[in-house]
């Protein structure tokens, strides 16, 4: 490396250069997640036109091909010379960062898309993306590649209506994969229909040839009902808001006797999972309006001094959708969660719409007000448990399991948790790790399935007592984020369906008991290899570890016709600790998965479907998607 920095070593990056120098800064990450954002910056456009009352269908196609279309039936994009730029202005927005129509209120009043780099970033990281407009009684199109245009702006035919058309592949040269999830595009697209009442989007999969209609005309009063499948539950029928004054503002909420939470918050039609100051101008709103409902009627049940945010937020399911103009502040060009200060002005509005709500409606105020109560009780009741337990255990030394082997650092960022499968993976994980910053802890086989099981039995269970106790941030209402003890808890399972079901088990236990673990990015899945594949003979021979069948037929297909040596690991213990090291362990080489929710109500499904007592839900799964399925390891 040398010591000399001058002028020659300052770049600059022109075009669309920079984001395929580092497409990180404007879509995430070049892994699943950031593939996905391509879909969703072109459709986040589509989306613009119907906010603004241009547009009532949209049509999403996932081709054959491994290309994505969106077609939408908005006003289409202009096709006139530009005059800043001196090209057509479908080639400018295409092909220059920070071009397009939402920087002022008069194309525009809402959009989603605010920054105009989704268009041009989305063309910047495909191999191949072409344009279709109709336009003017005429139908144009123009092709890229790679942020730069292939061919002009050219005039195909008469055309009826308008509207645009984009069909991009993503670049294999920017990502691993460029295989798309249809499950979370239809998951998408399912939630938009939702937030703009009346949207009609078709989605279609030309690869299993299938399709479907999304068409929801109350909005997100269908996207509460949905979320609360067992209508039973509800404590008090829905609040629902529509307020479309000097801010756009649509809510609706319920509260069940289930003790979890649901808050889904949206600006412009953008999911902001992280929250911001919309959802705390709404959880204020809330909050504010049922502690003074409560306390001015002595609702408050003895030993309760007052109702806090927690008390409002149990069992409460929740849709915010704000639509908000002028210059709004996202965290990140993924906009996941909302930093505009204007986003404030929800509360005032909130709350006096709640509080004359509460005064018109008495008997579902008071349901409400009961519920919000007990919430508060059991509150004062587990801190009371929680301190006794604590005044009786403060003399005494922390207690862990007898099996963890422990690390010596102190630092909880630094330092890792590994939970492996048996005693024989604990002994080779032991010999494998760092002892300074990696910890062991062994589980017997298959946990208790917590979907299914009591809370008695939970308690009493010693694998995930032991577990507790190792982590120990407790769980359930005793969980204390601060007393975690350790920065990645990593599952490391056998690479085999006993494996992978034992992961899903754990999973299933760290999202229903300890989920802010996964919130806040803690929890990881490591990647043991399948196969040790020895290729060629003498000293140009070379190993390579694979990690699934397709892989292992990939490699031996590229190598064909060398001399093969194949060794399957049946499971973490069969490996030596140099192995398991290298490949599983070590941070400089080993490659983990962080475990993350993006969307929870799906996610709550999911672990339902496949978890929870009901058997005629999982042979349905399995029915719909037993072809999927290759290569089972049985």
């Amino acid at each position: 490396m040398s010591d000399s920095y001058t002028v020659k070593d300052i770049q600059v990056l022109k075009g669309l250069e920079a984001v395929r120098k580092r497409p990180g800064m404007y879509i995430g990450g070049t892994g699943h997640d950031g593939l996905h954002q391509l879909v969703w910056e072109i459709l986040d456009n589509s989306v613009d036109e119907a906010l603004n009352g241009h547009c009532s269908s949209i049509e999403v196609v996932m081709e054959s091909n491994g290309a994505i279309t969106i077609k939408d039936s908005g006003r289409g994009i202009p096709v006139e010379t530009h005059p800043a730029t001196g090209k057509n202005s479908v080639e400018t927005i295409f092909c220059n960062l920070h071009a397009g129509g939402k920087f002022d209120d008069d194309a525009y009043k809402v959009a989603g898309g605010l920054h105009g780099v989704g268009a041009s970033v989305v063309n910047a990281l495909s191999s191949f993306l072409a344009v279709e407009v109709k336009r003017n009684g005429f139908k144009y199109s123009q092709e890229f590649s790679r942020g730069k245009p292939v061919n002009s702006l050219t005039k195909i035919a008469p055309a009826r209506g308008t509207g645009t058309k984009i069909t991009f592949i993503p670049d294999q040269e920017i990502f691993p994969s460029i295989d798309f999830s249809k499950d979370i595009i239809r998951q998408r697209l399912e939630v938009k229909s939702f937030l703009v009442a009346g949207l009609k989007i078709n989605f279609m999969d030309r690869i299993e040839k299938s399709s479907e209609i999304f068409l929801y005309p109350q909005g997100i009063v269908d996207y509460l009902d949905k979320l609360v499948q067992d209508k039973e539950d509800i404590v008090a029928q829905p609040f629902y808001l529509k307020h479309e004054n000097d801010i756009k503002l649509e809510v609706v909420f319920a509260w069940t006797s289930q003790t979890s939470n649901q808050i889904l918050s949206f600006v412009n039609s953008i999911p902001t999972p992280n929250g911001g100051t919309h959802e705390n101008a709404f959880r204020n709103a809330l909050t504010k309006t049922l502690r003074q409902y409560i306390e001015k009627r002595n609702g408050l049940p003895k030993g309760v001094k007052g109702v806090t945010g927690d008390d409002v937020k149990e069992g409460l399911i929740a849709i915010l959708s704000a639509y908000l103009h002028g210059n709004l502040e996202f965290q990140g060009q993924t906009k996941e969660r909302l930093n505009s200060p204007g986003a404030q002005q929800i509360e005032p509005i909130l709350k006096t719409a709640f509080e004359t709500w509460l005064s018109q409606n008495p008997s579902q105020a008071a349901a409400i007000a009961n519920r919000i109560a007990l919430a508060a009780q059991a509150r004062v009741a587990s801190r009371a448990a929680r301190d006794d337990v604590n005044r009786k255990s403060a003399t005494r030394r922390l207690t862990l399991p007898g099996k963890l082997a422990d690390c010596s650092s102190a630092s909880k960022d630094a330092t890792e948790l590994f939970i492996v499968e048996g005693d024989s993976a604990g002994g080779s994980s032991k010999q494998a790790r760092d002892r300074k910053f990696q910890a062991i802890l062994p589980i017997r086989g298959k946990i208790l399935n917590v979907e299914q099981a009591s809370m008695e039995k939970l308690k009493g269970n010693r694998e995930i007592s032991n577990l507790v106790l190792s982590i120990g941030t407790g769980m359930g209402k005793s969980f204390d984020y601060s007393k975690l003890r350790y920065g990645k808890v990593i599952i490391n399972t056998d690479a085999d369906v006993d494996g992978h079901h034992i992961a899903t088990l754990l999973l299933t236990f760290f999202y229903r008991f300890l989920p802010e673990l996964i919130r806040n990015g803690h929890v990881y899945l490591a990647m043991p290899p399948l196969y040790r594949i020895r290729v060629g003979a003498g000293k140009k021979s070379f190993i390579k570890y694979v990690f699934s069948d397709k892989e292992k037929d990939a490699l031996l297909k590229k190598q064909n016709g060398k001399e093969i040596e194949i060794q399957r690991f049946k499971g973490l213990g069969e490996m030596d600790a140099p192995t398991l090291k290298s490949t599983t362990m070590d941070p400089a080489t080993r490659t983990i998965l962080k475990v993350s929710v993006e969307n929870e109500p799906q996610t709550d499904d999911i672990f339902d479907t496949l978890m929870g007592k009901d058997v005629r839900k999982r042979f349905i799964f399995i029915k719909e998607h037993a072809r999927e399925v290759q290569d089972l390891d049985i």
